[in-house]
C-alpha cells in the first residue's frame, strides 16, 4: 500500500503540472486573441456571440468550461483523487490518519490547497486561480518527495488517533482555503482597478478572499484549541511557546486583524490583498519553521 501510495502521488504531480500549462496557455490565449476578436465583433454592430471575461458572471452561474480550460478543470480534478488515493493507502498502510510528520503533512497540505481550490472554483466559475494555486500546490508536493517517507510508529505525543485527526484536518482545510485567500490577493495585486484581460476583475477577487478567510479563520481557531487540548493532556501544558505554537498564533492573529480591518474598519482592495499575502507567508513559516527552530513540534 505504501508504494501504491507513492505511485498516487507521482501520477498526481504529473497532473498537477498539466494542468498548470493548460491555464497559462489559456491566459495567454485570451490576453493576445480575445482582444481582436472583440474588436472585430463590435465593427459588426454586436451581431456575433462574444465571450463573458472571467469573473463578470454572477456567483454560481452555470458556466461550462471549454477547450483547454475544461482539460485544466478535469486535471486539477483527477490530481484531488490521487491524492485523495494516495492518503486513504497510506492511513490503511500505517493504521493512523497520514498527519504524523513532515512528509504525511505536505501531501496533506497539497490536498488541502486542491480542495480548497476546486470549490471555490466551482462556487464562483473562477479558473484562473489556479496561476496560483497550483504552483504552490506541485511545489508542495515535490517537497513531499524529499521528505522521509518511511512509516515509523507514532512517537507517544502522538498516539491519540482521534485528536491527531481532528488537529490536522482542521488544519488541512484552514492551510487550503488560505493558499486560495493569497491566490485571490496575489492577482488582485497585479492588476490595475480597471482589471487585467484574460484575469477575473478586482471586485471578484478581493470577495474571494474575504469568503476564502471565513473559511480558514474558524477552521484555524478551532486547530489552535484542539492543539491546547491536546498539549495538556500530552506534555501537561496547554500552551508552551514552542516555535510552531507561537508561529500558529501568530498567523491567526494575522487573518484576525484582516477579518477586523475589512469588517470593522471597511478595508478592501489593495491593503487586503496585502495582508492575505502576508496571512499565507505566514502559514507557510508556521509550517517550514520547525525545520529550524527545533522545538516540541520537531517531528511535524
Amino acid at each position: 500500500m505504501l508504494e501504491f501510495s507513492q505511485y498516487c502521488l507521482i501520477a498526481s504531480s504529473i497532473l498537477v503540472a498539466l494542468a498548470m500549462v493548460s491555464y497559462v496557455v489559456v491566459l495567454a490565449m485570451r490576453r493576445t486573441v480575445r482582444k481582436p476578436a472583440l474588436a472585430h465583433a463590435g465593427a459588426g454592430g454586436g451581431s456575433g456571440a462574444t465571450e463573458t471575461p472571467e469573473g463578470t458572471r454572477g456567483v454560481g452561474a452555470a458556466t461550462k468550461p471549454t477547450g483547454l480550460v475544461w482539460y485544466g478543470s478535469r486535471l486539477t480534478a483527477l490530481a484531488l483523487l490521487f491524492v485523495t488515493a494516495a492518503l486513504v493507502a497510506r492511513t490503511v498502510a500505517t493504521g493512523h490518519g497520514p498527519f504524523s510528520n513532515q512528509y504525511e503533512f505536505a501531501v496533506s497540505f497539497a490536498w488541502g490547497m486542491l480542495a480548497a481550490y476546486i470549490y471555490f472554483e466551482w462556487k464562483y466559475q473562477v479558473r484562473m486561480l489556479a496561476l496560483v494555486v497550483l504552483p504552490i500546490t506541485e511545489a508542495m508536493l515535490l517537497y513531499s518527495e524529499t521528505a522521509d517517507a518511511t512509516a515509523s510508529p507514532l512517537v507517544p505525543a502522538l498516539q491519540n488517533n482521534l485528536l491527531l485527526t481532528l488537529h490536522v484536518i482542521t488544519a488541512v482545510i484552514a492551510y487550503g482555503a488560505a493558499a486560495v485567500a493569497c491566490a485571490a490577493g496575489a492577482l488582485y495585486l497585479i492588476q490595475p482597478e480597471s482589471g487585467r484581460r484574460g484575469l477575473p476583475k478586482p471586485a471578484l477577487l478581493d470577495e474571494i478572499g474575504y469568503r476564502a478567510v471565513v473559511v480558514s479563520f474558524p477552521m484555524m481557531t478551532i486547530m489552535i484549541i484542539l492543539g491546547a487540548i491536546w498539549a495538556d493532556i500530552a506534555w501537561g501544558t496547554y500552551w508552551s511557546w514552542d516555535p510552531k505554537e507561537t508561529a500558529s498564533l501568530v498567523t491567526w492573529l494575522i487573518y484576525g486583524a484582516y477579518l477586523h480591518a475589512r469588517v470593522v474598519r471597511g478595508w478592501r482592495g489593495r491593503r487586503s490583498a496585502w495582508l492575505l499575502m502576508l496571512g499565507f507567508a505566514a502559514v507557510l513559516f508556521t509550517y517550514f519553521g520547525n525545520l529550524f527552530f527545533g522545538g516540541m513540534h520537531a517531528y511535524v
